[in-house]
């Protein structure tokens, strides 16, 4: 009996792994295309996006921006993108 419950929890535990794991890997494919995204548009490469700059080259960015940049900076940085795109 103790075995079987221990097989069962092992049986658990790895299902568990495999559920999770698509997750992951979906929000490092989101996050690298992000990346790609943002380093194409920091035209200045200062690591920041200005609305201007998200204007033609990141529009789902653009339309957002004021929700993204939530301390009225002026600029979005990657990170806050995709802490938005995680939500």
């Amino acid at each position: 009996m103790r075995n079987l419950i221990t097989y069962l929890g092992l049986i658990g535990a790895m299902a568990l792994m495999f559920v999770a794991a698509p997750a992951r890997a979906d929000d490092a494919s989101r996050n690298k295309e992000i990346q790609e995204r943002f380093s194409k548009c920091d035209l200045n490469r200062d690591g920041r996006l200005t609305l201007d700059e998200a204007k033609g080259c990141m529009p789902r960015v653009y339309d957002n921006f004021s929700r993204i940049d939530g301390q009225n900076k002026g600029y979005v940085t990657a990170a806050e993108i995709e802490a938005m795109a995680a939500r």
